[in-house]
């Protein structure tokens, strides 16, 4: 059987706002998951829009196409293309979770939710000629016999972090606006792998760098701290995400230094605690956030700061307020986002209920564009804010200053290699990815790392 699975590209890494580093980080490693359940026998070609060209002519017996919101627009038009000549769609992902109806009017079957069960049983159907069309949910949440991912199938030579992984799905935390609970509704909300499969993994990759793409690596106190006493002594250096609560953990904290943790993405989300309240992340205390920064720098961890713009409560002074703290923290990356209120989540149907919405045109929903009305905040004063926040974090004079709170010279200058490499030399970018050279990019990042 000759099965083709395919990310299309999201809108934004098509248009003006293309920054290719950043669309070259990780591969799919979800489509390589669904390719470890098909048969050896089989013809199996995964195709990354971001980093491949293709013009769909084939005629594979399976297209499967893995759907976010700015990418659904591409993804149904590449549906469409397949199905107009007999080619059998099948589709997934957040978005055809979140809108599986509207997903179901270019695809032949819609898959919800992690597909841990519903993949294998639509697959066993197929072979004997009986497809299940139609929407089918997923409601198991066991990742107790995964197959580890078919990293065969990507070329590791497109990506900065070929070696990706993720050993737990969802997270703890029901914040209204985060665009997967609605992925894992019906059923547990957050779950991990066993910890000896999460470690056997990890020892198949190559190199040292890791990336862990898990929404929360600390979702499980127990879980993470069995993972991170069992990579020390592996000598990798790895990067995640979790939440401001799993970092006051300091136990935690130490033992995921120990193993190797160099960078957290936290989400901080706001400086004002009516917009957390409003949002329902409740477990973010603004009076810690001082400290949750000063844990990670204090063990060698860089600060990678998630914000979100335009939420209740936001006035006009948030963009410049919420900068100069991240500055002053000397926290080393930071990314900005307006508030989108994705399909299926209570922040979407609160917005739609409130007659909020400004526009159903998936492709504005990259939280680059204000797609809400706000009650202080015009759209064109969000997004000005937006841009201006970016331009003021990622300025020389403010990557100076926030390397100057670190206290060791090594520091300094990580700071200043890493927040800089990541926005001041997209064109160096652009020259080292069309000359494939992402693998010597992967080594210097790991030198970087190590700095501290």
């Amino acid at each position: 059987m000759r099965v083709k699975l395919i990310l299309p590209a999201l809108q934004e890494a098509a248009g003006k706002f293309f920054r290719p580093i950043k669309y070259s980080l990780f591969p799919p490693l979800g489509l390589a998951q669904l390719a470890a359940y098909l048969d050896p026998a089989d013809e199996i070609r995964i195709l990354d829009q971001h980093v491949e060209e293709d013009d769909f002519s084939d005629s594979p017996d399976l297209v499967v196409i893995q759907t976010y919101i700015t990418n659904a627009r591409r993804a149904y038009a590449i549906a469409d293309s397949y199905r107009s000549r007999r080619i059998y769609v099948v589709m997934g992902g957040l978005h055809a979770t979140s809108l599986p109806e509207e997903a179901l009017a270019h695809a032949d079957t819609v898959i919800t939710g992690p597909a841990h069960e519903a993949w294998q049983i639509f697959l066993r159907k197929f072979r004997r000629g009986e497809p299940c069309r139609g929407i089918i949910r997923d409601p198991v949440r066991t990742l107790a016999s995964l197959p580890f991912p078919r990293r065969d199938l990507i070329c590791r030579k497109h990506y900065l972090v070929p070696n990706s992984i993720v050993v737990s799905r969802g997270c703890p935390s029901q914040c209204e606006f985060c665009y997967t609970r609605n992925f894992f509704a019906g059923g547990t909300s957050f779950y991990t792998e066993p910890v000896d499969r999460a470690l056997a993994e990890i020892e198949t990759l190559p190199g040292r760098h890791l990336f862990f793409l898990d929404d929360n690596l600390f979702g499980s106190s127990s879980f993470s701290r069995a993972l991170f006493e069992g990579m020390r002594g592996m000598k990798r250096r790895f990067q995640g995400a979790a939440t401001t609560a799993g970092v006051l953990n300091r136990e935690l904290v130490r033992k995921a230094a120990d193993a190797g943790l160099k960078s957290l993405f936290i989400g901080f989300e706001s400086l004002n605690p009516a917009s957390l309240l409003a949002c329902r992340k409740t477990q973010n205390r603004i009076e810690e956030y001082n400290t949750v920064v000063k844990i990670l720098r204090d063990h060698g961890i860089m600060t990678n700061a998630s914000f979100v713009f335009g939420l209740p409560g936001d006035d006009a002074d948030v963009f410049d307020r919420t900068v100069d703290w991240a500055v002053s923290q000397g926290i080393e990356t930071a990314t900005f986002h307006l508030a989108t209120p994705y399909p299926g989540t209570p922040f979407f149907e609160k917005m739609e209920r409130e007659g909020r919405l400004l526009t159903r045109d998936w492709d504005l929903y990259d939280t680059r564009h204000a797609v809400i009305r706000h009650d202080h905040l015009t759209p064109a004063q969000l997004e000005e804010g937006y841009w201006r926040s970016y331009e003021r974090f990622y300025r020389w004079r403010s990557i100076f200053r926030g390397a100057g709170v670190k206290n060791h010279f090594s520091g300094k200058m990580r700071h200043i290699f890493y927040t800089g490499a990541w926005k001041k030399i997209d064109p160096l970018w652009h020259c080292l990815i069309r000359l494939r050279s992402l693998p010597c990019c992967s080594r210097i990042l790991e030198k970087v790392l190590d700095m501290a």
